[in-house]
């Protein structure tokens, strides 16, 4: 997240020398926590404890270099009315593109024949593959990933429809996609595209009576968390339900037990949760934050700021 270039341009915006701290060792460095105006993090950033927010009396703003902030906000940094700012959307880019991937070759059917070629056959038979030409794709949810996705979508000949009941209707129309129910936008479409965060109202949120109305030869895509299908529920009807494919990319838990039919079941791919910012990609999430920064100084508002407010819908 914070390789040279970034910790570079860091110090030219703010016109000091940055020093990088193991996180795990901030009690260790309380004489630069008790002046820090100011703090750049990543994931394991320490719980915002009261011990911390005592030893950092001058902290105002933290800029995340990761998604989600869920795991170091406390009451206290709220009462402190201090600035959270986060580099979800720069950690959506690879997901998007991952989905994007993912949802043409799911088109094709690409799983199914490539499990059949395995298995010693050797021509598509008479099964239907929809291809791209105005068929139907399916997102279940429109949050930053979800929109991302649907951006690199449009220039393809498909019908983009979504689930979202946060979304209205008039960013809806704009973003060029039909809203639907949960119901029929599992019936309807030849890839499902799951990007909901996973929050208590999500949790088991596709069940086993969905995916088994899906289409004949349909996908279904989870990059968001396994929590969110109720796992058992998906088991059984792909075990029943040949024709349908799964790509998940994430499990609950995580990875799925030795055992588990996820890894046996012909008709599930499973990728080790590689669809977020790797490698390359995390210096991304370092360099938003840095621009972030650049608009902090300036009074400019922020794109990737977090609020209180915001936490009960995101991940």
């Amino acid at each position: 997240m914070f390789p040279p270039e970034v910790v570079s341009e860091i110090s030219q915006i703010s016109g000091r020398t940055c020093r990088l701290i193991d996180p795990a060792q901030w009690k260790e460095h309380r004489g630069e926590l008790a002046v820090a105006d100011v703090l750049f993090s990543t994931w394991g950033m320490p719980s915002l404890t009261p011990e911390f927010l005592e030893a950092a009396p001058a902290l105002q703003a933290i800029f995340y270099a990761a998604g989600t902030v869920k795991g170091f906000v406390t009451e206290g940094c709220w009462k402190r009315d201090m600035v959270i700012s986060s580099a979800w959307a720069a950690n959506g880019v690879p997901v998007a593109e991952y989905s994007l991937a993912t949802i043409l070759l799911s088109l094709k059917r690409f799983w199914h024949f490539s499990q059949m070629m395995r298995e010693g056959a050797n021509d598509r038979g008479d099964l239907s593959i929809p291809g791209c030409y105005h068929s139907k794709v399916g997102l279940v949810s429109l949050g930053a990933v979800g929109r991302a996705t649907v951006r690199l979508l449009q220039p393809f000949e498909l019908v983009l429809l979504a689930h979202d009941p946060f979304l209205p209707t008039e960013q809806a129309a704009e973003l060029q996609v039909g809203l639907l129910s949960l119901e029929e936008l599992f019936r309807e479409c030849d890839v499902i595209s799951l990007h909901a965060p996973w929050i208590p109202s999500t949790e088991g949120l596709i069940t086993g009576k969905l995916i088994a109305s899906m289409k004949p030869g349909a996908t279904l895509i989870n990059t968001s968390r396994g929590a969110v299908i109720a796992e058992s529920e998906m088991i059984e009807v792909l075990r029943a339900r040949p024709d349908l494919s799964a790509v998940l990319d994430v499990t609950y838990p995580e990875p799925p037990a030795a055992d588990s039919p996820l890894r046996s079941l012909p008709n599930v791919t499973l990728t080790p949760h590689i669809a977020g910012s790797l490698h390359g990609e995390c210096a991304r999430m370092g360099s938003w934050m840095a621009a972030e920064f650049r608009r902090y100084l300036a009074g400019e508002p922020l794109r990737y700021r977090v609020t209180q407010s915001m936490l009960a819908k995101m991940a």
